[in-house]
């Protein structure tokens, strides 16, 4: 788990204890960026992405007197996430509307030549589809586990199902994504 999640629980106590609003900036920092990737997961849209992660926030802050009550907030934050998400998908496909935003790979790349620059962005590129050819639910445990660094645990809480579901998904992902790779470059 990442040094700032583990700082979480302290943040909380503040925040529900006194409505600290320096907490509050505090958890919105820790928690803002993998929550709209994980929103983004879902939506692929940039701007429902943002939202979500916003109104997310909001909710914490309008809850944070029962927040100490929470064993683990950013699963609980994940939670509220996916089910705003399902909510836009579900308003989305009562209105066939499609979200035609551009992918922002999130993936760090150390770019000193122009030519490795070249070579990073066609790797991500190429990455980047291989992880959209996925199946959904397959490509949503693959990005909370390397994206968002989610245990097995935290990921089944999220997505309602068990450790083995995810351990399935993520062997299946793994897989597929190495025999992409090594049919694109040509590997025994």
């Amino acid at each position: 788990m990442k040094k700032q999640f583990k700082e979480l629980p302290g943040i909380v106590k503040r925040l529900a204890e006194a409505s600290s609003e320096a907490a509050y900036q505090e958890l919105f920092n820790i928690l803002y960026s993998p929550l709209r990737k994980f929103a983004f997961c879902m939506l692929h849209s940039n701007e429902e992405a943002e939202e979500v992660a916003e109104d997310v926030l909001v909710t914490l802050w309008r809850k944070r007197k029962t927040l100490s009550d929470i064993n683990n907030i950013h699963v609980y934050a994940l939670v509220i996430a996916k089910n705003l998400s399902l909510n836009i998908l579900q308003k989305r496909s009562r209105y066939n509307t499609a979200s035609l935003d551009e992918i922002d790979v999130s993936f760090c790349f150390d770019n000193s030549t122009p030519e490795q620059i070249i070579i990073d962005n066609e790797l991500k590129k190429r990455l980047e589809n291989a992880i959209q050819s996925l199946p959904p639910k397959c490509q949503l445990v693959f990005k909370l586990a390397k994206e968002n660094d989610l245990s097995y645990k935290e990921i089944g809480e999220v997505l309602s199902i068990s450790v083995k579901t995810v351990d399935a998904h993520l062997v299946a992902a793994t897989q597929k994504l190495a025999k992409i790779f090594k049919e694109e470059f040509q590997i025994k």
